[in-house]
């Protein structure tokens, strides 16, 4: 099954108090929830390129599945991380004390991310 594809946000679930806990901003965090984000991905075999645009803020992460990289962060820090494939339809990955596991069913693509109690969900549509 391949990733490949540009999906767009449909819904997302505890969006404003997950990005606080991350350190956002609130005024980031009040322009971002209203925004559409779309998401592109290009898997080539192991390799991923997954570019994430939400209004004009464009955040591209590559990976290759199991090896380390480094992730930029959403508050623009960066991070190493190891991106790990269970089955063949779930990224999983730690990425500074957050927990992330995207999963793709069909043609949506479920993102949650969990850090702490706090869990954040994001489903979006192949467009």
């Amino acid at each position: 099954m391949s990733f490949t594809g540009k999906y767009e946000l449909q819904t997302q679930e505890n969006f404003e108090p997950f990005m606080k806990a991350l350190g956002l901003p609130d005024e980031q965090i009040q322009k971002g929830k209203d925004l559409k984000s779309t998401t592109e991905i290009v898997q080539n075999g192991k390799k991923f390129k997954v570019t994430v645009t939400t209004g004009s803020k464009v955040l591209t992460n590559e990976f290759t599945i199991g090896e380390e990289c480094e992730f930029e962060m959403l508050t623009g820090e960066k991070a190493k991380a190891l991106v790990q494939m269970e089955g063949n339809n779930k990224l999983i990955a730690n990425v500074k004390g957050m927990k992330s596991i995207t999963e793709l069913n069909g043609d949506t693509i479920t993102h949650t991310m969990m850090m702490g109690d706090l869990t954040c969900k994001r489903i979006s549509k192949r467009v």
